[in-house]
């Protein structure tokens, strides 16, 4: 028997295969598929103007609420109620680290004044429904009793705040050495600093008790 043949390639063939095969390899030299088109990526979504560049989607800003927080500070010997704004919700202890700060620049040329002595540690606050415990930090000095009424009025009204269905505060304060003073929120003045302006001005009213321009009057 004779050997099987290898099939005969025509000529014409054999002078093409080394240019297919140079072909090919020039495409591959030059990072073009040889495998026809590769998809990569997600289809274009518009087309710019010449000259412009996208710009990324702006999210709305999201709104932060703002609490009311009434301080209380003297003015010409009275107590008064003075509203500050801050972002969010403020618990007791901030409110009365707020409070041992003072009064602010714009507050002490309207002539108000604090006789609490600054700290910047925040005091331990206690609640029991409607009553609450402030404890002073030690190096709190002693207290005078108008200073009292500015702390004692100022958690009391806060507290409030928190939970308007209380209907009224009672708060203890705790001063260094075991000195207990207590207020209730019934006995604190609500009028607010412009009253008190116009009170020492001469343009609120008579200045006596029950007049609308007194805190605590009618």
């Amino acid at each position: 028997m004779n050997p099987t043949r290898p099939p005969r390639v025509a000529p014409g063939t054999r002078r093409a295969l080394p240019l297919l095969l140079t072909a090919l390899l020039t495409l591959s030299a030059c990072g073009i598929p040889a495998t026809g088109v590769v998809e990569a990526g997600e289809p274009a979504t518009g087309v710019l103007e010449p000259g412009r560049t996208a710009v990324p989607s702006e999210t709305q800003p999201t709104a932060v609420p703002v609490a009311t927080v009434p301080l209380y500070f003297v003015a010409d010997g009275a107590l008064v109620a003075v509203p500050r704004e801050v972002p969010g919700t403020t618990d007791l202890a901030g409110t009365v680290l707020m409070l041992l700060k003072g009064p602010d620049g714009q507050e002490q040329e309207q002539g108000l004044t604090t006789e609490l002595p600054p700290s910047a540690v925040a005091p331990t606050v206690r609640t029991d429904g409607a009553a609450v415990v402030v404890q002073l930090p030690r190096s709190t000095g002693s207290l005078t009793d108008t200073a009292v009424d500015q702390l004692a009025c100022t958690v009391a009204v806060a507290r409030l705040r928190q939970d308007p269905a209380l209907g009224s505060a009672q708060v203890t304060v705790e001063q260094p050495g075991g000195r207990l003073a207590g207020r209730s929120s019934d006995d604190c003045p609500t009028g607010d600093v412009a009253r008190e302006a116009d009170r020492t001005a001469g343009t609120g009213g008579t200045g006596e008790p029950g007049d609308p321009g007194v805190p605590g009057g009618g």
